[in-house]
């Protein structure tokens, strides 16, 4: 195995998949600062060798690369630009990756102030839940300069496995985009496919094994189903950050001229859900608009 250099690493948000990220990291013997706005949330990763910062600006001093992975683009935007925001400590040959599902917009403002630091900027979303990123096996979406990319590789290969280059600063956030309009729609499918086998009588588990594997499978078929099966409904991603992804794609759509009416019913029917109170629950409480 080829020896790869340790980095000091400064991670802005210890959230579902933020968490399991910077274990792997710790793993790999990187040195890595946490800052999340409650700091309980980041006491397990201390235990592991992680350090606390009072602030991204405090975590980023003497760091070379800055992760960031918050809820919505307002935190984003707090998060790069603010006070106490990593622009205050960033220096010259610094790199910073976002890895929140964020505007295309703020990705490119982020780009263009980061480039008038000297510092390098990637936005690179993910896709893949909680699972993806205990086990390491995120897909990750990049846009920036590819030379950043190529650099950054090696650290990105600890917690994802299909990671692909999609252009300049925002081409992330836009695949992205197109990740998650297949998500919505999906849902849907996999919800409507329950509900109808379980009005027919049929043993929902069993029905997974023939469907799963055929031309219906799915990440969400093989991946959540199980789970509302079971009326598991932790969040592996909560139904708030994706309605926020949802208002995102169809924001852009409207600019581009195009409309999505799959993406559009999706988002009708989680923002109900959110009206019943269920937007800390996982994208597969989907399930409860059919019960």
């Amino acid at each position: 195995m080829l020896h790869m250099e340790k980095k000091r690493i400064a991670f802005i948000g210890t959230g579902v998949m933020g968490a399991s990220i910077i274990k792997h990291l710790l793993e790999n013997g990187h040195e890595v600062s946490v800052y999340t706005r409650t700091k309980e949330k980041a006491e397990p990763l201390m235990a592991l060798g992680a350090t606390w910062a009072s602030s991204p600006a405090e975590a980023f001093k003497n760091k070379e690369i800055a992760f960031t992975m918050v809820g919505y683009p307002a935190d984003v935007e707090e998060v790069y630009f603010g006070d106490n925001g990593l622009f205050q400590t960033a220096e010259s040959g610094n790199t910073v990756i976002d890895m929140t599902t964020s505007e295309p917009t703020l990705a490119k403002k982020i780009s263009d102030h980061a480039q008038r630091l000297g510092v390098e900027a990637l936005d690179a979303p993910v896709s893949g839940g909680d699972i993806g990123a205990q086990n390491g096996t995120l897909s990750i979406m990049v846009g920036g300069s590819r030379d950043t990319f190529n650099k950054v590789l090696p650290v990105m290969n600890h917690f994802g496995e299909n990671i692909v280059y999609q252009g300049e600063a925002g081409a992330g956030q836009h695949a992205k985009m197109c990740n998650q309009i297949v998500i919505a729609s999906g849902m849907i499918g996999v919800c409507e496919s329950l509900a109808y086998g379980l009005k027919a009588g049929l043993d929902l588990s069993t029905v997974l094994q023939s469907i799963s594997s055929g031309a219906a499978g799915s990440w969400s078929l093989s991946n959540l189903a199980p789970r509302m099966i079971k009326n598991d409904y932790a969040p592996g991603f909560y139904i708030k950050h994706f309605v926020k992804d949802m208002k995102i794609a169809l924001d852009e759509s409207t600019k581009m001229g195009i409309t999505l009416p799959g993406l559009a019913l999706a988002y009708e029917m989680y923002e109900k859900l959110i009206e019943e109170g269920y937007g800390e629950n996982g994208t597969q409480a989907l399930l409860k608009a059919y019960k």
